[in-house]
């Protein structure tokens, strides 16, 4: 009965141990987005800071391609 006991215990840790695994991985990938992305947004907002400073103007001045 014991032995049982402690048998099922051991394969519920190994199973929370593998979520656990999983679950940092999944993290340490969204990390690895949210860093990607914030580089991403920065370099966008230092692109568009020169162009205003360019003379360029906001977007909002520009004309649709389509007209």
């Amino acid at each position: 009965m014991t032995d049982d006991r402690i048998t099922n215990l051991e394969i519920k840790l190994s199973f929370t141990e593998d979520l656990i695994d999983q679950l940092n991985q999944t993290i340490y990938q969204q990390q690895q987005q949210i860093e990607f992305l914030y580089r991403e947004l920065k370099s966008i907002k230092e692109q568009a800071s020169g162009g205003d400073s360019a003379g360029n103007g906001s977007l909002k001045d520009e004309i649709p391609p389509h007209y």
